[in-house]
């Protein structure tokens, strides 16, 4: 079995996010792609849809996508986690005979502050995700996918743009910008 993670905090979710996985499900031959949505990225100190929510919203974002799982590991850690720790527990859980790691461009420049990053690199197969707005000479290192929409979950908490949000949660984040500011 051939595998593709792609971890983040999915803070929210938006159609960049959709538009990854459905290139990778293109371009990698893999059978499956996990999503994992972090309990707290290790570079930030907070989030602002709580874990269980940005959990729910991929479910109902990936429903019908027959080859992705979300999986719920970090959030049920309920604190700070490392991708090394989850490629191995997705390791074992799934035994598989390849695995890329999808990683935006953006956080291409903080890879070498990584978590026992060394090692990582033994395990999987980093595939930077390139788009507008960001330009890293390291991506010449890697496999690339190439999603072209430039946007982001930090942008989007900035400036909501429901434009950018999956058809699947519209209203569900419409309702939560009613009650909670992004």
């Amino acid at each position: 079995m051939r595998i593709a993670i792609f971890g983040g905090s999915f803070d929210p979710v938006h159609i960049g996010h959709k538009a990854i996985v459905k290139t990778a499900l293109d371009e990698l031959d893999i059978d499956k792609l996990i999503v994992v949505p972090t309990y707290l990225n290790p570079f930030k100190s907070s989030f602002y849809l709580d874990p269980q929510t940005r959990f729910k919203f991929l479910k109902k974002v990936f429903n019908n996508f027959k080859k992705v799982d979300i999986c719920d590991y970090e959030i049920n850690k309920e604190k700070l986690s490392y991708s090394f720790d989850t490629v191995n527990y997705l390791k074992k859980f799934y035994s598989p005979t390849k695995i890329y790691f999808i990683l935006g461009e953006d956080n291409l420049e903080n890879l070498d502050k990584w978590y026992k990053i060394e090692e990582l690199k033994t395990l999987v197969e980093f595939v930077i995700v390139i788009r507008d707005g960001f330009k890293s000479k390291k991506t010449e290192e890697f496999k690339i996918l190439d999603v072209n929409i430039d946007i982001s979950s930090t942008l989007l908490r900035e400036n909501m743009n429901i434009d950018y949000i999956p058809i699947e949660i519209k209203n569900d984040i419409l309702n939560i910008k009613k009650g909670k500011s992004f």
